[in-house]
């Protein structure tokens, strides 16, 4: 039964960790009640935005954490087509009450103003439970709590095509170079969550080829847009799929 006492939230979903991370520590506080998953996916590709994961396995992440997704279908690689389709679907979660919309964005400033500039337009207020956390910190307690998760694309730009597939664990972030934030947060690596305390069931992922893409103009996967400022020439992507 819902709890009408607590905030109704949407939750920012991108399928990685930092997502999975930040979901946790939200259920675990119990300060909103979580309405649906977000999550941008690219229309052509289906696929979701920048990770390049498929839409399946973000249905399986879904099915397995019990909230249901809001899925926002960008047909355009521009901020204003994304800006439209992400404000139409706010729009009509507002008018179901919902007045949150947290964010697993952890230091990134011009992001947040983007973010919250964007929300209150329409009379919604962004949250982040993890704003300014100790990314190093961050990604040690979302090891010991049993989360396993997969990097499923990396930039060019600080790492070459061996760390994509890999998964996440001590190893991978003692040997991450020196320039590369331990969580990715500077868009170094994205990944994909397959299993830990969100997930009533672990989901079977199969790592299939490696892919490398050119840079494009990339649209951030939960709300708002940075362009690389980096020597970023592609993203090396790691086929995901069901077992």
């Amino acid at each position: 039964m819902s709890n009408s006492k607590k905030p109704k939230a949407i939750f920012a979903w991108s399928g990685g960790k930092d997502s999975a991370y930040c979901l946790n520590k939200v259920i675990e506080e119990a300060e909103y009640e979580i309405v649906y998953l977000l999550t941008t996916l690219n229309a052509e590709f289906k696929r979701i935005s920048m990770h390049g994961v498929p839409e399946d396995l973000l249905d399986a992440q879904s099915n397995s954490i019990g909230i249901p997704q809001l899925k926002v279908w960008l047909y355009e690689a521009s901020y204003e087509s994304y800006e439209k389709q992400m404000e139409e679907m706010l729009l009509k979660a507002k008018a179901e009450g919902i007045e949150h919309v947290l964010f697993g964005d952890i230091f990134l400033d011009d992001l947040r103003i983007y973010r919250e500039n964007n929300l209150t337009k329409i009379g919604m207020k962004a949250i982040f439970p993890l704003w300014k956390k100790d990314t190093s910190e961050l990604i040690k307690s979302f090891l010991q709590k049993g989360f396993k998760t997969i990097t499923c694309c990396v930039n060019d730009a600080f790492l070459d095509e061996t760390w994509v597939g890999k998964t996440i664990d001590t190893a991978f972030i003692t040997d991450l170079p020196i320039n590369v934030d331990p969580c990715g947060e500077n868009g170094e690596y994205h990944t994909f969550c397959y299993d830990g305390p969100i997930f009533k069931k672990k989901i079977d992922v199969e790592i299939g080829e490696k892919i490398y893409r050119p840079l494009e103009l990339k649209i951030d996967e939960t709300f708002g847009g940075i362009e690389s400022e980096n020597k970023t020439k592609g993203f090396w992507y790691s086929e995901l799929q069901l077992k």
